[in-house]
């Protein structure tokens, strides 16, 4: 049967920070034996995977629960999420082996470093009790009820994997355009390639990046995105408020709060926020006027560091021929497995998607979207990756509510260390400061951001953001107004010689 891509006007990304499939999805059908209420197979957790510590001693999966100390703070701890903890994480070794496969069995190892690394720190943000164990921590439907009510009742991607196994921003950048040009840290500045947003434009089709409560992060990606007008930008509230219109663009891409109080799940900020964050999304879709027609997608850049069970494939397609800043790694592995939530009143509920060949990373997403409204690709990971298309099989949309009835969670809590800017809050300041504003004497010196708290540096994005911003408008408006002062100028000069001319008579 034919899927129902055609009928989708609006596109939906909510892009979540760094947790793995296991972590958060689980355990979603564990006590139907992985098997989705549709009869299809999950690839879920049995209760049996294990990791070994550095004493050699077994460490199972277990499931957190609300007799842990912090439950919604699992696993206490800010995991290992680079390339060669990864590589640790995976093959529990800093540099892949020759011809080695993936092992998953690192993970308890390297969280021990994590810790002990952080708590060597001036500022450490370990939680109380933490310990290396923790990592296997996996949360279950009953903590998680708004995530797993959207998984269950609508659908949930299995077999998703991050683009690269690294960390945030190399992730993020795939997300938009398919590509890291071979970076694998968080330390890079702009992108210089084109991106899905400069795509949609070059095609007439509009679309919008929203940050949570304050500009967007991924505005300062790519050129295609810095460059464009600011009715591509807003806040968290200026979605809610086009959703409930029915006024989304063709794709809108979502940020949470980065912030170490804010929503974004990053290991080990507040879980249940983000669940608030996952039931406002959706109902501000939901009660909006272009819900029938639209697809929200509910990702993570990457995993963050948390176990997972399954072994990222070896069958990526490099996008292009950017060589990998590290171990000149080719870009043909995955990244470990992250949770994905396809949501749509034109999907069945209790699906488990999977792509009927090949591997979904983030650029599956992109291949969409290029698919629906006739675009070209951007590298040759997103030409190669499978389309979410198939997904769409209900011809009539669906009036049921899964979340109907169920709260949203609250941690009781809070995280201790919140007012301490998180990295991608320093990584956001630090992109600002390089916006050319310029200062009292007409020049455009670098200006180093305070990044002593968390507030302090939102001030800085805000206010940088902002004067970035009037610079920019102004120097439209002066370039506007240069050629017909030009021609005024020209007019006049014409006037005086004529005059002139008739003098000289």
């Amino acid at each position: 049967m034919a899927n129902q891509l055609a009928q989708i006007k609006y596109f939906v990304q909510l892009m979540m920070e760094n947790r793995s499939f296991d972590q958060m999805l689980g355990f979603l059908y564990a006590d139907s034996g992985n098997v989705s209420p549709t009869g299809r197979p999950y690839e879920g957790l049995t209760g049996n995977e294990n990791n070994q510590d550095s004493a050699g001693r077994e460490v199972k999966v277990f499931k957190i629960d609300n007799r842990h100390a912090h439950p919604y703070f699992m696993p206490g701890a800010d995991p290992g999420e680079g390339f060669f903890s990864t590589n640790w994480q995976l093959f529990s070794a800093e540099h892949q082996p020759s011809g080695a496969e993936p092992t998953n069995q690192g993970f308890v190892i390297d969280f021990e470093k994590a810790i002990a690394s952080d708590l060597a720190k001036h500022f450490s943000d370990t939680l109380p009790d933490t310990v290396p164990s923790d990592i296997m921590g996996m949360y279950t439907p009953e903590l998680l009820p708004i995530m797993s009510g959207l998984a269950r009742g609508f659908a949930v991607c299995d077999h998703w994997f991050a683009s690269a196994p690294t960390q945030t921003i190399p992730n993020r950048a795939f997300a938009g355009a398919a590509t890291s040009l071979g970076r694998l840290d968080n330390h890079v500045k702009i992108f210089t390639v084109p991106s899905i947003f400069g795509r949609l434009s070059d095609n007439g089709l509009d679309w919008t990046i929203y940050g949570y409560n304050k500009p967007p992060l991924s505005r300062h990606d790519f050129p295609d995105t810095q460059d464009a007008d600011e009715s591509h930008f807003g806040h968290f509230h200026d979605f809610r408020n086009r959703a409930l219109a029915g006024k989304l663009p063709p794709y809108t891409f979502l940020e949470p709060s980065f912030g170490a109080g804010g929503n974004s799940q990053h290991p080990n900020y507040d879980v249940a926020a983000g669940e608030q964050l996952f039931h406002d999304v959706y109902y501000a879709l939901r009660n909006g006027k272009g819900w029938n027609n639209t697809l929200l997608l509910v990702t993570y850049d990457e995993h963050g560091g948390n176990y997972d069970h399954v072994p990222p494939p070896n069958s990526a397609v490099p996008p292009d021929d950017s060589v990998g800043e590290m171990d000149g790694f080719d870009f043909s592995r995955f990244g470990v497995r992250v949770p994905a939530l396809l949501i749509s009143p034109l999907i069945p509920a209790g699906t488990v998607f999977r792509a009927r060949s090949g591997t979904i990373d983030h650029t599956s997403f992109l291949k969409t979207l290029e698919e629906r409204w006739g675009l070209h690709p951007l590298t040759e990971r997103d030409k190669a990756a499978p389309s979410l298309a198939d997904v769409l099989s209900l011809k009539e949309p669906r009036t049921d509510d899964p979340l109907a009835g169920i709260p949203v969670p609250s941690s009781g809590g809070m995280y201790p260390q919140r007012s301490h800017p998180s990295k991608l809050e320093m990584a956001h300041a630090t992109r600002v400061a390089q916006l050319p504003v310029p200062n009292a004497y007409g020049t455009y010196d670098h200006e180093d951001p305070d990044l002593s708290s968390s507030s302090r540096v939102t001030d800085f994005i805000r206010g940088r953001t902002a004067a970035w911003i009037h610079h920019r408008l102004r120097s439209k408006a002066a370039a506007k107004l240069r050629p017909r002062a030009a021609r005024t100028g020209r007019a006049k000069t014409a006037q005086r010689r004529g005059a002139a001319h008739k003098r000289g008579r």
